[in-house]
């Protein structure tokens, strides 16, 4: 007898979308800060990491506002975890407005994030916000116009990284209908 405590993936719930919200910003901390690789990629510095990839699926599975809230709360912390607080601001509003972009791109005309053509222009559109809200970034925290465009391969590198790992997770997510 089901007495209405048992977990049902289709149920609307403020709880459930609290909880599945504070797990996708933590997936995204987690695959920002312990799946990176380190490296002198510009003059300021840099970090190759996933989690570009955890935003990318967390948009393309739940959708805009969700993919906002994983990527500007989920990279905000590792920044200031990590010692970069002074980005956190920007990274809040770059990587928001990204998964937005990558959100609405894949739930556009309907899709539920099942197009994949929508799901890689939302990361291609979503990569090209990135590229210009972190040069803007860089631009503003380190006051030279030049330097910045030493970032832009590394954040290439991380846009790809994330798409390539993330399209086909996403498309095998989507199939098991739980979600």
């Amino acid at each position: 007898m089901n007495r209405g405590n048992s977990y049902s993936p289709k149920v609307n719930s403020k709880t459930q979308d609290l909880v599945i919200t504070s797990l996708l910003i933590s997936l995204v901390f987690i695959s920002t800060r312990f799946i990176n690789l380190r490296l002198p990629i510009s003059i300021n510095g840099g970090l190759i990491h996933l989690g570009n990839m955890m935003l990318f699926i967390s948009a393309i599975i739940f959708g805009k506002n969700k993919g906002a809230i994983a990527g500007a709360f989920g990279m905000s912390i590792f920044d200031i975890l990590s010692g970069w607080a002074a980005w956190a601001p920007f990274t809040f509003v770059v990587r928001g407005v990204m998964g937005y972009i990558v959100g609405y791109f894949a739930f556009m005309g309907g899709s539920d994030g099942n197009s994949v053509i929508r799901n890689f222009l939302g990361i291609l559109v979503g990569g090209i916000w990135m590229i210009a809200g972190y040069y803007a970034t860089e631009v503003i925290l380190y006051g030279n116009l030049l330097a910045p465009l030493t970032s832009i391969p590394g954040n290439v590198i991380q846009i790809v990284a994330g798409a390539v790992t993330a399209l086909p997770i996403s498309a095998v997510l989507k199939k098991t209908k739980m979600l």
